[in-house]
């Protein structure tokens, strides 16, 4: 009992860990998609990811089989999916804007989870999808009422990474969370060198700071933070999951303002506070503004 209690608080430690990690690397790919293209840039992060931890864990390799092979290739698909939109997004729009749209993931998991596990969201999911439609209208839309390029891939990728939290959560189950990384991120390269050497090339000059970025995001915001998630979201529910997740939109939004300068105005914020009371409303069904009875009323209760 004691060390599941355990196992569970340092799950969501891990997964807290991989929000802080992902919310810092809004501005670094920002920065870094101005000279590797997008898909150019998910091939290095997840093949340098993929053999960072197959070399790290090497021994476990023995344990693959066609079981884990197959999970893999689909997770790896909706992990490729989701962040080869939100790269392609994040080219045409800021740091912040692509951290907070790509969060409504959260909202979108509850549902997807109902279609697959036959869990069917409750009136609190479905009053946080109305306040963040809100939220994210406010972020999105112009005064003309249309919505960018950036940020319509960055909205799609928030649905795709939906996908891959489900995904994760019904075919990792039962199996051993490294070995689901090391896979997810083999295949998530495959596609990515696919598609770019089909659509893309190789950037003529790499600059120092660019390198780094890459280096940053191939073993930090890849290679760790997916793994923090993977094992965390392990022994944690799909839903309180996302919303320890969620909060890398808050440090995408603060690591933009403080290091890329990102400007923030009234409409924007407003829209960043709804999307994210959304989340909290979607996730903690506001259970915090319920008191707790007292400890003698619930023994007397539980005797009844």
């Amino acid at each position: 009992m004691e060390h599941s209690k355990k196992m569970k608080i340092l799950a969501k430690c891990a997964l807290f860990g991989a929000a802080i990690i992902w919310g810092s690397s809004f501005f670094v790919v920002k920065n870094t998609v101005d000279i590797f293209t997008p898909h150019m840039l998910l091939g290095f992060r997840f093949t340098i990811g993929c053999i960072l931890l197959a070399v790290i864990f090497r021994k476990k390799l023995k344990l693959l089989d066609k079981g884990y092979f197959i999970s893999g290739a689909v997770i790896g698909f909706c992990l490729f999916a989701a962040y080869s939109l939100q790269t392609i997004g994040i080219t045409d729009t800021t740091p912040g804007k692509n951290a907070f749209l790509t969060a409504i993931y959260c909202i979108i998991v509850p549902f997807l989870f109902w279609a697959v596990d036959k869990s069917k969201p409750d009136i609190y999911n479905y009053l946080a999808a109305i306040i963040c439609i809100v939220g994210i209208g406010l972020v999105s839309l112009t005064e003309g009422f249309t919505i960018g390029f950036g940020d319509a891939f960055t909205l799609l990728g928030g649905l795709c990474f939906a996908a891959h939290m489900v995904a994760v959560a019904k075919l990792g189950r039962d199996r051993d969370p490294i070995l689901i990384t090391i896979l997810q991120f083999g295949y998530a390269a495959i596609f990515a060198w696919i598609v770019g050497f089909a659509t893309e090339s190789l950037p003529a000059v790499w600059t120092f700071d660019s390198v780094l970025g890459l280096l940053f995001l191939a073993f930090f915001a890849t290679a760790v933070a997916l793994l923090l998630q993977n094992v965390g979201q392990k022994y944690t529910h799909p839903s309180a999951a996302a919303i320890i997740l969620s909060l890398e939109s808050v440090f995408g939004v603060l690591f933009s303002v403080i290091f890329y300068g990102e400007a923030l105005t009234p409409k924007l914020i407003i829209g960043f506070v709804l999307i994210f009371i959304a989340i909290i409303v979607s996730e903690t069904k506001l259970s915090f503004l319920r008191k707790k009875a007292p400890e003698g009323e619930m023994t007397e209760k539980a005797c009844e």
